[in-house]
């Protein structure tokens, strides 16, 4: 790793448009979670921030310096201790927030499922590029790939934390998508989501029905519920083309907004950089997952491109959902967005995944 990351090679064939667009969210990032935490400086969000985003820089680099094959080698052991990770945090975990999600650490803590998230993209690139290539899986292969992924996110659902367990599956739907099922297949996995979907809401807890509830008429509890989706929409609405300017929002400097620095700073940045600020911070997320799409065609093997594809799903759920729920089209379910909300697990986890796809982009020549 040493000697890769001194060749003059290494340096050549890394993404550096790619590098350079996770850096500028970041900055975005540090700026905005300085502003909405102005009121709490004692808390110190954003030197955290830039410290999180300092190892996970560091992180990007050691991992892009790795052979991904490597990596994937060790799949089946860096599996098994993911699930022990979580079984420990269902267990002795610190709650925060109603979920049973986090390790402590003295005063630091940290999010497993977060970094679990990776772990499954690996296991899944190299079952689906170890299978035989015939056009279409059966269901036999089907089952032991929705096993895979199914395992952690069962576990996850367990703490409870479903928004952060449903980010596992975007990596399974686009590998199954890729690797070849069935249209048979395909329509019959929508009938049973079609008809599971119904019966699945006894099965939620109060506060995740609420959720749905209130996605559907935030009208209905302005005050309690529907309070973070009205609040946020008038953040973003005020906002205007230009925006308010740095420190000016009055939604968020007054306070109004809720969970402003974590999953809604996307509000933040509408309210105090406006329209232009939007465009600019969506056009570098797009920028990234065109760019991932473009190292997974370039791949030099199908382990390669599953794992590329993979970080596709999941970026491309992540921005979908959390800026959906900002603006009142999705139900508020605490996903965050990549390198923008607040987070050290996040952080971490989002640049370590473009760490393992430059890996892949600096693999695609070697014989």
């Amino acid at each position: 790793m040493i000697e890769s990351l001194r060749s003059q090679r290494f340096w050549k064939d890394f993404d550096w448009p790619l590098f350079a667009a996770a850096f500028l969210l970041s900055i975005i990032s540090i700026t905005e979670i300085y502003s909405s935490t102005l009121t709490l400086q004692s808390e110190n969000y954003f030197l955290r921030q830039m410290a999180w985003v300092g190892v996970g820089v560091v992180c990007l680099f050691i991992v892009a310096a790795l052979d991904y094959h490597a990596i994937c080698e060790h799949i089946p052991w860096l599996y098994l201790m993911a699930v022990l990770v979580l079984l420990y945090t269902l267990v002795f975990g610190t709650t925060v927030a109603g979920s049973q999600s986090w390790i402590a650490f003295g005063p630091a803590r940290f999010q497993p499922s977060e970094f679990v998230k990776m772990v499954v993209v690996l296991a899944l690139a190299r079952y689906f590029s170890d299978l035989r290539s015939n056009r279409y899986m059966n269901f036999a292969q089907i089952v032991k790939a929705g096993i895979i992924c199914g395992v952690p996110t069962l576990l996850v659902a367990l703490q409870p934390d479903l928004g952060t367990a449903l980010t596992y599956v975007p990596a399974l739907v686009v590998g199954l998508f890729i690797r070849g099922v069935r249209p048979a297949a395909v329509v019959s996995l929508i009938l049973i989501f079609v008809l599971v979907l119904p019966v699945a809401w006894f099965f939620l807890k109060d506060y995740q029905k609420d959720r749905i509830l209130t996605f559907a008429h935030p009208e209905r509890d302005p005050l309690g519920r529907g309070y973070h989706v009205i609040q946020s929409k008038i953040a973003i609405g005020s906002g205007g083309l230009l925006g308010k300017g740095l420190f000016k929002g009055s939604q968020n400097q007054l306070g109004f907004l809720p969970e402003r620095h974590t999953d809604f700073i996307f509000s933040v940045v509408g309210e105090e950089l406006g329209f232009l600020g939007v465009i600019v911070s969506l056009g570098l997320l797009v920028f990234i997952v065109f760019r991932l799409i473009d190292n997974a065609r370039t791949a030099r093997d199908n382990l390669g491109l599953f794992i590329a594809m993979g970080m596709v799903g999941i970026y491309f759920f992540h921005i979908v959902v959390n800026v959906g729920m900002v603006i009142g089209f999705m139900p508020i379910t605490g996903i965050p967005l990549p390198f923008l909300s607040y987070g050290g697990s996040s952080v971490l986890t989002a640049f370590v995944a473009l760490g393992l796809v430059i890996s892949v982009r600096r693999c695609r020549y070697v014989n």
